[in-house]
């Protein structure tokens, strides 16, 4: 079915419009991404489709057809964690998933993160570009990122080298001025083919929809997720109360906690992870967190972000012991040694 006839079943309003299948989702967007689709039609039903509100089974839909057709999967030895934040980055406070993931890895818990480039809506500062001001290589290709993954145990994948049909969709993204579904389903990518994925959502109906798509989506490995509502909708725990939902395959239900910053001896709020250049503070603080120069709220996040990637990989029980393992490991160097060794990587 052609997009425009499409319109007519997503289109009608909030209240009225009816779901597409898994098939006719999957048709839309595999056009959408070969540029079939007539510009005003294709902005037309990117709103549509968000007034509508996605079901599972269009994401699954969508997903499976970017990951067919425009993903290109490059899959490590290591089974690391896959970490999809939002694309469209943070504008206020500092990244410090570069730093969590570094940590992670040193402590035995590989770590893939992927991300675009200044990505609308909010075209902020994403996973690139702090490792960008850290003088780490970033246009790599897929088997590339593959191979840093097994080398540093931390690897970074850029969406313009291995999802490049949606990274050609920026310029039509951008015109249409809010998030679309394309947001959702590029976080899901998974180019490592990873077992766990580790997102984030803004409120907690989104994190069922999208665990209803991993179950749905005909392509996705994902086995275990945890997703938590991310600090500027980033991967990265919030100061106070965070909300946490948790899914494994095997188990079948949405487990739902919270983590509360003070229960780990942590009194920082929003403001004191404030920054005023997001990339290029982001990398300070990951440079002195790292080699243990900084003992701070930034620390103290960064070691708390480190153990939920620790847990979520399943190399610690709790995030009591993450946090531990966490803490240890930047206290005897090895977060810092593998900053040295993510910078010095040559494919």
């Amino acid at each position: 079915m052609a997009l425009r006839e499409l319109m007519s079943r997503v289109g009608s309003g909030p209240k009225s419009a009816e779901d597409m299948s898994y098939e006719q989702a999957y048709e839309a967007f595999d056009g959408i991404l070969s540029d079939d689709a007539d510009p005003t039609t294709l902005g037309g039903f990117w709103v549509a489709n968000r007034w509508k509100r996605n079901t599972p089974e269009e994401l699954a839909g969508f997903l499976d057809a970017m990951r067919d057709g425009s993903v290109e999967v490059a899959r490590p030895d290591a089974d690391p964690v896959d970490c999809g934040a939002n694309y469209d980055g943070k504008g206020e406070t500092a990244l410090l998933g570069v730093a969590a993931g570094l940590v992670a890895a040193a402590a035995g818990t590989p770590v893939v993160v992927h991300s675009g480039d200044r990505v609308p809506v909010s075209e902020g500062c994403a996973y690139r570009h702090v490792l960008s001001e850290l003088g780490v290589e970033t246009d790599l290709a897929p088997d590339a990122s593959a191979e840093m993954v097994d080398s540093v145990g931390f690897g970074f994948y850029d969406q313009s080298r291995f999802n490049s049909g949606v990274d050609a969709l920026r310029d039509r993204r951008a015109a249409v001025g809010v998030r679309t579904f394309v947001n959702t389903v590029e976080t899901l990518a998974n180019p490592a083919d990873a077992g766990v994925h580790l997102g984030s959502f803004f409120h907690l109906s989104f994190a069922e929809r999208i665990v209803g798509t991993l179950r749905e989506s005909r392509t996705s490995n994902v086995e275990r997720a945890i997703l938590f509502q991310g600090l500027e909708g980033y991967d990265d725990i919030r100061p106070g109360y965070t909300k946490v939902a948790e899914w494994n395959d095997g188990a079948g239900e949405l487990e739902e906690y919270e983590i509360e910053t003070a229960n780990y001896g942590m009194d920082f709020e929003r403001d004191d992870l404030g920054v005023g250049d997001v990339p290029a503070d982001s990398a300070r603080i990951t440079e002195s967190v790292l080699s243990g120069e900084r003992e701070d709220e930034f620390a103290d996040a960064v070691a708390l972000n480190a153990a939920v990637r620790i847990y979520a990989g399943g190399d610690a029980d709790s995030l009591d012991e993450g946090l531990t393992l966490a803490r240890k490991t930047v206290a005897e160097g090895d977060a810092a040694e593998a900053l040295d060794a993510l910078r010095g990587f040559e494919p």
